[in-house]
């Protein structure tokens, strides 16, 4: 059974573990993906056990708009509903806020996120400045 929990309460392995199983580059640099994650306003986990299966993070300025960054769940998970459940309860957090954005890293991610109410918006362009 899946147990979920509002932490940060991870240890750098875990999170390590569970970002390159999705193969994700912040997995090699598992301090600073630690720190990074402690430094969140908000963390929701999924846990099998003492196996971390999945999580779910978002900035936000504490008053009208929350960034969601990471989801991700280990793909021996996949197909449980744990995305559905995660992104649920991260909706739930941020109900009273005027926007939740999130950027799915690909294309084909954007069907799961519209379920969920996500929209594309229209006209604008995701950017970054990569330096890892």
């Amino acid at each position: 059974m899946i147990a979920y929990k509002e932490t940060k309460d991870f240890t750098a392995a875990e999170l390590q573990e569970l970002f390159l199983s999705v193969s994700w580059l912040s997995g090699n640099y598992p301090k600073r993906l630690e720190k990074a994650i402690n430094n969140s306003d908000t963390v929701i986990s999924a846990w099998d056990g003492e196996q971390l299966a999945g999580l779910v993070n978002a900035l936000d300025d504490g008053e009208m708009t929350a960034y969601a960054h990471y989801l991700l769940i280990n793909p021996k998970y996949h197909g449980m509903g744990i995305g559905r459940e995660l992104v649920g309860r991260l909706k739930k957090k941020y109900q009273g806020y005027l926007y939740l954005i999130l950027i799915p890293e690909d294309k084909k991610n954007v069907a799961f996120y519209e379920q969920y109410g996500f929209e594309v918006i229209e006209g604008g362009t995701p950017m970054q400045i990569k330096t890892l």
